[in-house]
C-alpha cells in the first residue's frame, strides 16, 4: 500500500510542472518572466523577463517643520543615592522649562537612563578602584516651532546648569504626505515618458502596468552638533541660531509596461 501511495506522489510531481507549462491563459505578460497572450500556450523563460522595465524619479524640496533634541542629565557623586537624587532634581528643572517652553508633555520621551560606576586605576593596589557613581537620564524632545528651538535650548541649559548633556539636534517634517504625493506624481510621470519612448524606439505598442514598485527617501539635514557638559560655560546670549535648512525628499517607481503587438 505504501509503495502505491509513492507512486502517485511521484506522478503529480511530475505531471503538475506539464500543467503549468502548457495551460493557457489570456492576459498580459508578468515581471516575473511569464509570457501570457490571449489564446496562446503559457511560455516559461527562465532567462528573460518581458515588459518595458523602467524606473522613475520624484524630487521635492520642503523647510523642516519639526526638531528634534536629544537633552539630559548626568550627574556624578560618591553614591548612588547622592548621584541619582541630584539627577532626578537637576531633570526636573529640564522638564519644567521644555515644559514651559512650549514642548508638549507628549513630545518628550525618555532615551536611556542609567546608573554606572566610575572607577580610576590604583597604582599602588594594582587594581580599579571606584570613586564615585554616574546617573544620566537622557531624553528625545520633539519641538514643532522651529524658530523657539535656540530659545529652548538656552533654557535647558540654564536649568540643568553643569549637569546639562545636549548630545544633538536633528529636523524632520511631521507630516510629510504632502510632499511624498507631490513626488509620486513626479516620479509616475517621469517613469511613463521614458517608457513610451523605448516603446517608439523599439517600434512596439505600449500597453498598461503590470508591477508597479515604489520607495521614498529623506535624509535629515547634518548639522554641527549642539553639545553642553559639565564643566562648560553657561550658554551664552542670546539664544545659539538654529536654522533647520532644506530638505530633499526623494520617491522612486519602479514599473513594467505590457509590450502591445
Amino acid at each position: 500500500m505504501k509503495k502505491k501511495w509513492l507512486l502517485i506522489v511521484g506522478l503529480a510531481a511530475v505531471v503538475f510542472p506539464v500543467i503549468v507549462l502548457t495551460g493557457c491563459y489570456a492576459g498580459a505578460p508578468g515581471p516575473g518572466g511569464v509570457g501570457l497572450g490571449p489564446g496562446s500556450s503559457l511560455r516559461v523563460d527562465l532567462g528573460q523577463q518581458e515588459g518595458i522595465w523602467v524606473s522613475g524619479e520624484g524630487k521635492v524640496t520642503a523647510v523642516p517643520d519639526l526638531a528634534i533634541l536629544s537633552l539630559g542629565i548626568a550627574a556624578q557623586e560618591a553614591t548612588v543615592a547622592e548621584a541619582q537624587a541630584q539627577a532626578s532634581e537637576a531633570m526636573n528643572r529640564v522638564m519644567t522649562a521644555l515644559e514651559d517652553n512650549g514642548v508638549a508633555e507628549k513630545d518628550i520621551k525618555t532615551q536611556y537612563f542609567s546608573i554606572n560606576k566610575v572607577t580610576r586605576w590604583d597604582e599602588l593596589m594594582g587594581e580599579e578602584v571606584v570613586i564615585g557613581y554616574q546617573v544620566t537620564n537622557m531624553v528625545t524632545a520633539k519641538i514643532r516651532d522651529v524658530d523657539n528651538a535656540g530659545i529652548i535650548i538656552d533654557a535647558v541649559a540654564l536649568a540643568g546648569g553643569d549637569l546639562t548633556r545636549i548630545d544633538n539636534i536633528s529636523f524632520s517634517i511631521d507630516d510629510p504626505s504632502v510632499y511624498l504625493e507631490e513626488a509620486r506624481e513626479e516620479a509616475m510621470a517621469d517613469a511613463k515618458a521614458k517608457a513610451e519612448k523605448l516603446a517608439e524606439l523599439a517600434g512596439v505598442g505600449l500597453g498598461k502596468p503590470i508591477y508597479i514598485s515604489e520607495s521614498s527617501y529623506w535624509p535629515s539635514p547634518e548639522y554641527p552638533r549642539v553639545y553642553y557638559e559639565a564643566g562648560m560655560a553657561p550658554a551664552p546670549a542670546p539664544p545659539p541660531p538654529i536654522s533647520p535648512g532644506e530638505m530633499e525628499i526623494t520617491l522612486t517607481v519602479q514599473i513594467t509596461y505590457a509590450i502591445l503587438d
